[in-house]
């Protein structure tokens, strides 16, 4: 279970409405429809009372959205960024746009942002849209974790093998990519573990 307590900073739909940056930030990026705001609510402690809206319909959410995580002993606090997801197919080119200045607005706005967490679909691997992400991020030189998402959909008996084809296609992780199921597992707790952990060492650096 969870000591982490969360607490909603603000949800921002332009620059003008970013926070003041005050914690280290791990900014969650993703497609749409990769899981993403199941494992921030996940990760939270909230599968009931869920801080991270999760949609029926992929590529609804267009903003970024801003939550306060302090351990209960009030320890390795940082900012959880969740930014929308990208590459639905029937969002129009003008929503993609959006998406794209909303992004690159956050990176060049010199925010104490600690690392990336990129999450992928286990099933597909990276996909277009990702890897164009990865070659944006490859750019600023923007230090990140690959998540793995709907690890329950591929059978045992495929999973190692699954992962190691795409690690082998040159996945850039700063610790070996974690293979999630929406689930508070412990595959949920190993990650909740290494996110501070990651921040504190990229801030030793």
């Amino acid at each position: 279970m969870t000591d982490w307590q969360p607490d909603v900073i603000c949800t921002a739909w332009n620059r003008a409405q970013f926070p003041a940056a005050e914690l280290p930030e791990v900014v969650f990026v993703g497609r749409s429809n990769v899981g993403k705001s199941t494992l921030i609510n996940v990760l939270l402690g909230r599968t009931r009372k869920k801080v991270a809206y999760v949609s029926s319909k992929p590529g609804k959410t267009r903003s970024a959205n801003f939550y306060r995580v302090r351990a209960a002993g009030g320890e390795g606090g940082f900012c959880l960024v969740d930014m929308p997801g990208y590459g639905y197919a029937s969002i129009g080119a003008e929503e993609k746009i959006n998406w794209w200045r909303l992004v690159s607005d956050f990176f060049s706005d010199y925010r104490p942002v600690a690392f990336v967490l990129h999450l992928v679909d286990f099933r597909h691997g990276l996909l277009e849209g990702d890897r164009e992400l990865t070659g944006w991020l490859d750019g600023m030189d923007m230090p990140r974790l690959v998540v793995f998402t709907k690890g329950d959909k591929i059978p045992k008996g495929r999973a190692k093998g699954q992962y190691e084809r795409h690690v082998a296609s040159g996945l850039a992780s700063v610790l070996p990519p974690f293979v999630t199921n929406g689930k508070n597992d412990q595959a949920a707790e190993r990650l909740r573990q290494a996110i501070p952990q990651i921040i504190r060492e990229l801030r030793n650096i």
